[in-house]
């Protein structure tokens, strides 16, 4: 009899929503209403107090050429700290002292007096710096940027006539690797190899430092000095690898075209880039923390420019100094999906699809005909020497290009071009998942299984979580492209077995999903690596109300044994229960990292300077306010009772959806949604009561009580809101009282 009542109301329900439209042949639409200077002031970092270190210094970058700004420690002068993500090692091997990259050098401007304080200002909507800095003697005004589009960074400067006579001086860096000066200072734990031969020193001469590599290659860091009017100067300065005659080429073109003209070009990339999203929060804080991690993205990389590693463009001396592969670059480039900037992770996908060969060379020899692989660890062109055989290898961590792969598929589903699917993704996934079927075997059990694999910085484990899932998701993903794009690959029946007869993924009946079989989590760790089938890949999720408990139980065990998390242990508890629909646990767990681990800058730290886990958090963001894993639109999935007025526009989503909504008073008043494919659109919401408009009569089935099937094609757009209400289509700015929260304040 139950089952007859549910049957009936759904019915009901799709009868009153398939074909509705309005009587009235009025078309809504949605409007913007945003200030973009005025509103991207507000999210400015203002220093207050000159900044003194890495992670306070004012940063800025084009996705190659990196400049930070902050006063020496301890020292009496203003540090320009320049980088380049192309300066590299090139020694053999494959680890951190052969092939890390390598840092250039600084800039010292000395005043003539001693400084007494200063205040600093990064306007992020023009991506500039100024500072004001106070000495004995008078004060000097800077204006800095890295230009948008060519490879010279500018600093201008303006003195009173006491500080008219300060002096710039070019300090170069030791060409070793960072690894290795950081194993000289404060990194006792590092193990130098014995063998490890210095690089020699760098030939400064007049606006022109040499660094050449004892392996080959050489770093050419070039500037000069023009003077216009009284104490005004500019210096043009740019940093190129291997080929340093190209320094004179850019500056003689930079200085051709002049201050002005580079300052508009510069502007104008930067202020068409932000436009391509728009997000507003109650939370001030975190709104303002959002647009930096925006800033940021797009001054650590571009579609044809380096890949984010560790530190991006601001490498500094770290143990850190190339791109890590076990969660790094993973985190780093979630947040440019959602945010529409698909643009800048075009330079995920270069990195590893015009590196196959170095790919297949990270493989043991005897696996290359058929598998590509990467350690844990690489330079930017995915070079990470051999990972371990699985059974063999105590740390065969095989499961990171697999990972690499679904972010990959992330970029994809969020644009739908099958013509990178069938041609990039597909042989990669495919090599990457190859590697695991040399291993599989079948049990007593009938199940099959995996030999000990290492589970991300906890150990290693036998039908490994971490592993199983990755093997999971390449499977049900290489079946799904098979599909898709009617392809007859011979091993589908292996891919079909592998799904249907692998093992259950270990759990504890207590505690949940263990790192492998006969291995609990019985420590604290920092890494979610054996949660990984809950979030990012939602093997399991929310949907199965058993999963749903697995999911929340090993969340909460997890998350109990905090002694060794650090700030992506919050960011990734942030995104789980957002998976769960849990929006204040999700906050709670967000606010963790701001209060305990975020710099003032919103760089961070562990151990040595690195940038994911900020940027992991713009992520964490994005999963409160709109998911779209299994083929469904989840609008405003997990908000806080606390974020009761919330706006976005053009979120993208997967299926190639553009995504625009409104929340007022706690409720959603009004949702777009733009296809840019023809996918399947089927929309999660709690708008009570829908109605479907567009330019034409739309065909909207409900699947249940907050679900509804949309036959939306490719380039039409509906609007969703509550019959019966008149809601205000447009999109402006929300009240929140906190702006420019970042920065170095004074003590009140």
């Amino acid at each position: 009899m139950k089952n007859i009542k549910i049957r009936f109301f759904i019915l009901c329900l799709c009868l009153s929503v398939t074909g509705y439209t309005s009587a009235s042949a009025r078309t809504e639409k949605v409007k913007t209403d945003i200030d973009w200077p005025a509103f991207m002031q507000k999210q400015d970092l203002i220093w207050e107090i000159l900044p003194e270190y890495w992670y306070e210094s004012a940063y800025m970058g084009n996705g190659m050429l990196g400049l930070m700004i902050y006063k020496e420690p301890g020292q009496n002068y203003i540090r320009f700290e320049t980088g380049n993500c192309s300066v590299h090692d090139h020694k053999a091997g494959s680890d951190l002292f052969a092939i890390p990259r390598l840092l250039t050098g600084h800039f010292a401007l000395h005043p003539e007096g001693t400084i007494v304080n200063g205040t600093m200002h990064l306007d992020i909507w023009n991506a500039e710096t100024k500072a004001e800095i106070t000495t004995t003697k008078g004060i000097i005004r800077l204006h800095a940027y890295v230009h948008a589009n060519d490879m010279v960074m500018l600093v201008q400067t303006n003195a009173t006539d006491g500080e008219k006579n300060f002096r710039w001086e070019w300090i170069p860096a030791s060409a070793q690797s960072p690894r290795y000066l950081y194993a000289k200072g404060e990194g006792k734990w590092i193990k130098v190899p014995e063998d490890y031969s210095l690089n020699p020193a760098p030939e400064v001469k007049p606006e022109v430092s040499v660094q050449k590599l004892r392996a080959g290659g050489e770093t050419a860091v070039a500037w000069k000095e023009t003077r216009t009017k009284k104490n005004e100067r500019t210096y043009w300065i740019t940093v190129t690898h291997s080929y340093p005659e190209a320094t004179a080429e850019i500056l003689d073109k930079a200085l051709a075209t002049g201050t002005g003209k580079l300052q508009k070009q510069h502007r104008t990339w930067w202020n068409h880039y932000y436009p391509s999203n728009f997000l507003t929060l109650p939370d001030g804080m975190k709104e303002n923390f959002y647009w930096i991690q925006m800033y940021k993205l797009a001054s650590a990389t571009r579609g044809d420019r380096a890949l984010i590693d560790n530190t991006g463009p601001w490498l500094t001396v770290t143990p850190w100094p190339n791109a890590w592969w076990n969660l790094n670059v993973q985190l780093t480039y979630w947040a440019l999906n959602a945010s529409n900037h698909l643009d800048l992770a075009a330079s995920l996908e270069n990195a590893i699809y015009n590196n196959i060969e170095n790919l297949k060379k990270n493989v043991p020899e005897a696996y290359r005909k058929d598998a590509l692989a990467i350690g844990r660890s690489s330079n930017l062109v995915c070079e990470s020497g051999e990972i371990g055989i699985p059974g063999v290898d105590k740390a065969a961590e095989v499961g990171l290009l697999p990972w690499a792969c679904h972010s990959l598929w992330l970029i994809y589903r969020h644009k739908m071009d099958d013509e990178l699917l069938r041609n990039k993704l597909f042989p990669v996934l495919k090599q990457a998942i190859n590697y695991y079927l040399h291993f599989t075997y079948k049990g007593k059990d009938g199940k099959i299984h995996l030999p000990q694999t290492y589970s991300p910085e906890y150990g290693s484990a036998e039908d490994c979580n971490f592993d199983l899932a990755l093997l999971s998701w390449g499977c049900r993903t290489l079946l799904e492209i098979t599909g898709r794009l009617n392809i007859d690959d011979p091993l589908i029946p292996r891919w079909k077995t592998i799904l249907e007869e692998l093992t259950p993924f270990p759990t504890d009946p207590a505690n949940g999903l263990m790192i492998g079989r006969d291995v609990p989590y019985a420590f604290s760790h920092r890494h979610y690596s054996h949660l990984l089938a809950a979030y990012p890949l939602y093997l399991i999720n929310k949907e199965n109300p058993e999963e749903y408990d697995l999911i929340e139980k090993s969340l909460l065990y997890w998350q109990g044994k905090s002694g060794a998390h650090q700030g992506y242990s919050c960011t990734g508890a942030s995104s789980i229960s957002s998976a769960l629909g849990k929006g204040n646990e999700a906050l709670t767990y967000l606010d963790k990292l701001f209060t305990k681990f975020l710099s003032v800058n919103t760089l961070y730290r562990e151990s040595g300077p690195v940038i994911e886990t900020p940027l992991s958090a713009a992520q964490s963001i994005h999963d409160m306010l709109l998911q779209s894993w299994g083929g469904k639109l989840r609008i405003f999935p997990a908000v806080p009772d606390s974020w009761k007025d919330i706006a976005y526009k053009d979120f993208r989503a997967e299926g190639a959806f553009l995504i625009t909504a409104s929340r007022k008073n706690g409720k959603t008043e009004f949702i777009t949604i733009k296809s840019l494919a023809g996918e399947p659109c089927i929309v999660v919401t709690d708008i009570s009561s829908p109605v479907f408009k567009g330019k034409r009569q739309f065909a909207a089935t409900a699947l249940s009580e907050s679900m509804y099937k949309i036959d939306l094609q490719k380039g039409e757009e509906v609007i969703i809101y509550s019959k019966g209400t008149q809601p205000d289509f447009t999109i402006r700015p929300v009240n929140n009282s906190r702006t420019n929260c970042f920065g170095k304040k004074k003590q009140s």
